[in-house]
């Protein structure tokens, strides 16, 4: 498939994660967890942004399942009990990264609302954290299995609406 006929759709009310064909048609659909402080565009906010976005960056293609990252690098470890239990409370971010660009110019870019430089991501997450229920800092949470899914399917360039 061609990055730039694909599109995703993120349902915050519904906790979904579709992605769509060139003519509208459901390719795949997949669960999530977006942000526990609920939809919102501000530095700070710990919400998920909201409207156009695109990926901008595509980050750990060909790695494990499981890997675990820290500030969009790997760190060589693999998520596992063990490694849970060291560091209770961290925000996992795992096995891949879709770093997304807002579109629209005062609402989720540009200063203040950014939501590239917020650093807002669709990533893995531990499979003992649910999906279906907004808990994340402002990320777009997706089982290990479907980011891997998804990251294979799609791209820099690739729309993404957040509604």
């Amino acid at each position: 498939m061609h990055f730039t006929t694909a599109r995703i759709d993120i349902d915050l009310t519904r906790q979904s994660l579709s992605l769509l064909g060139a003519d509208g048609q459901v390719l795949a659909c997949y669960p999530v967890s977006t942000a526990l402080n609920g939809p919102g565009e501000q530095d700070g906010s710990g919400c998920t942004p909201r409207g156009s976005h695109y990926i901008r960056a595509s980050i750990g293609g060909g790695l494990p399942s499981g890997t675990v990252f820290r500030a969009r690098r790997p760190t060589g470890e693999v998520f596992n009990p063990e490694l849970a239990l060291a560091h209770p409370g961290r925000d996992w971010i795992l096995s891949r990264i879709l770093w997304l660009c807002g579109l629209e110019w005062g609402r989720n870019r540009g200063p203040g609302v950014d939501t590239f430089r917020r650093f807002i991501y669709i990533h893995g997450t531990p499979n003992s954290e649910p999906m279906g229920v907004p808990l994340s800092h402002g990320c777009v949470r997706m089982r290990n299995a479907d980011v891997i899914d998804l990251f294979g399917r799609v791209g820099p360039g690739t729309a993404v609406t957040i509604r």
